[in-house]
């Protein structure tokens, strides 16, 4: 699975004209290897041996890009640091409200909310996130 998305994903880059640095691929690699939601702080940490030379402006300017693309999806749940989701397959998060691991899971398309959500504020529905909170296997 993996060696398709980063291979698909770095074939777009290239047909975007975007320059595919070692750097690059390594932080999108990181993101499609390890489907954990890091921070930008964990992929600089978990590659900072393969490149003692990188800074974490290094990762977040990736991350800044991947997220304009569309290619990975900025994840914000009021603490200090942003995490960071590939998004290959729309999916949605369960949160645990005590360890904050966070679980994907797919679900239904959820046009007919967006919809209802449009009818009832006026608002021109672009996009939706969907979140559940509890506790983890772990953590009950």
């Amino acid at each position: 699975m993996g060696y398709t998305l980063v291979k698909d994903a770095i074939e777009e880059l290239k047909g975007a004209n975007i320059r595919i640095t070692p750097q690059r691929y390594a932080v999108l690699e990181y993101l499609i290897e390890n489907q954990i939601h890091p921070t930008a702080d964990e992929i600089y940490k978990s590659l900072e041996v393969k490149f003692p030379n990188m800074s974490v402006a290094t990762v977040y300017n990736n991350l800044r890009l991947f997220t304009e693309i569309g290619f990975v999806q900025e994840l914000n749940y009021g603490d200090a640091s942003s995490r960071f989701d590939f998004t290959d397959v729309p999916h949605y998060h369960a949160i645990c409200k005590k360890c904050s691991k966070i679980v994907n899971f797919e679900h239904a398309d959820l046009t007919e909310i967006e919809k209802a959500a449009s009818k009832l504020t006026g608002f021109q529905v672009k996009d939706h996130r969907l979140e559940v909170y509890g506790l983890c296997e772990d953590c009950k």
